[in-house]
């Protein structure tokens, strides 16, 4: 497998180390505005592939150097705020959206049968606008939407129900952002159900805030969505079919469509190749729309 990164700030570059690790990509491509970080990773990884039994040919180039990539990573942003200073994804939107309506043609261009994984935020704004800058279809441009949320809500969630984040199915839906829900109505352990109480509504007032608690203390996150973006590619890789929350394009689910929001899909090597619907209850459907209006507002904020 072929895998390109482009923007090798924090998340590129821990995302590039994932994948060395994980030994199943054969050739990495690091592409970043300013060539010396690339280079730098790139040197810097082939100089440790001697301690991997499975080597992963690492190399620093340019958008050319990216043709007929499997997978395209893109983790490229403008300057976030600096440790201390409020985060607001939804401000990012123009800068990014500018930065990516860049990028993404020629990328497109150069790997037509690629599938696009968009870590920079705001998620859901820029996989809508990539859908069509790539001219891909929708299966094959995936944002990383509530994967990491989630994940954060399990993590919690598991330690008070005393059972394996990986075997909870509890999801955090809608926006990557400040309108993003869990699902309790839907959440599940051995077959049964999850009761929604106070304090695992606690739980999830304390995974909103986990992703800002970080920032505060290193002025950055990069190691659990890196590992969240490795774990989709592998799902591709391997043809796993896993099921994660992801953003993807809605189509007329509660009325929605036209909008990028995470609802649980399937991830296999074509991409996104189902989409659930799940029942979810009446605040939750609520919380759902409001996601909805809130990224369709954004995107006519960001549109070029």
């Amino acid at each position: 497998m072929k895998v390109s990164i482009v923007g090798i700030g924090r998340v590129g570059s821990t995302l590039a180390y994932t994948l060395c690790m994980q030994r199943f990509v054969r050739k990495l491509v690091l592409v970043n505005r300013s060539p010396e970080p690339a280079l730098g990773d790139a040197l810097d990884l082939d100089h440790g592939q001697l301690f991997l039994p499975s080597p992963t040919e690492v190399i620093a180039g340019n958008v050319a150097d990216t043709h007929d990539s499997d997978v395209i990573a893109i983790c490229a942003s403008v300057p976030m705020p600096r440790k201390g200073e409020t985060v607001d994804r939804l401000a990012l939107g123009p800068g990014n959206a500018a930065l990516l309506r860049e990028l993404l043609p020629p990328l497109a261009a150069a790997s037509p049968h690629a599938i696009v994984i968009l870590l920079t935020n705001p998620v859901d704004v820029l996989t809508w606008l990539a859908i069509g800058w790539t001219g891909f279809p929708p299966s094959r441009v995936i944002g990383n939407g509530t994967l990491v949320d989630s994940a954060r809500f399990r993590w919690l969630l598991s330690r008070q129900v005393q059972i394996h984040p990986d075997d909870l199915r509890a999801y955090v839906l809608g926006e990557h952002g400040d309108s993003q829900f869990a699902a309790m109505s839907i959440a599940t352990a051995g077959g049964e159900p999850i009761d929604d109480t106070p304090e695992r509504r606690k739980l999830f007032q304390d995974t909103i805030e986990a992703g800002l608690e970080v920032f505060k203390l290193k002025g950055y996150t990069n190691y659990a969505v890196a590992m969240a973006a490795a774990e989709i590619i592998s799902a591709i890789a391997h043809d796993e079919k896993r099921t994660m929350p992801l953003s993807t394009l809605i189509d007329g689910y509660l009325g929605v469509d036209d909008i990028c929001l995470s609802l649980p899909v399937v991830v296999g090597k074509g991409g996104i190749e189902r989409v659930f619907h799940p029942k979810l209850n009446a605040d939750e459907q609520a919380a759902f729309l409001r996601s909805a209006a809130i990224v369709r507002e954004s995107i006519s904020r960001c549109q070029i």
